[in-house]
């Protein structure tokens, strides 16, 4: 095994989700349990 500098090791990448992705994935769950909960549960405006 082979070990490595401190270069190296700033270097490496991959493995990791990234902010966006995990923000687009929770983005969209919000927009589908909306989507569902007005399709199943419509509410009228309150005056």
């Amino acid at each position: 095994m082979n070990k490595l500098n401190d270069n190296e090791m700033k270097n490496i990448t991959g493995g990791g989700i990234s902010f966006g992705v995990v923000a687009a994935i929770v983005a969209g769950i919000t927009f589908v349990t909306g989507l569902l909960d007005g399709i199943l549960r419509p509410l009228g405006c309150r005056e």
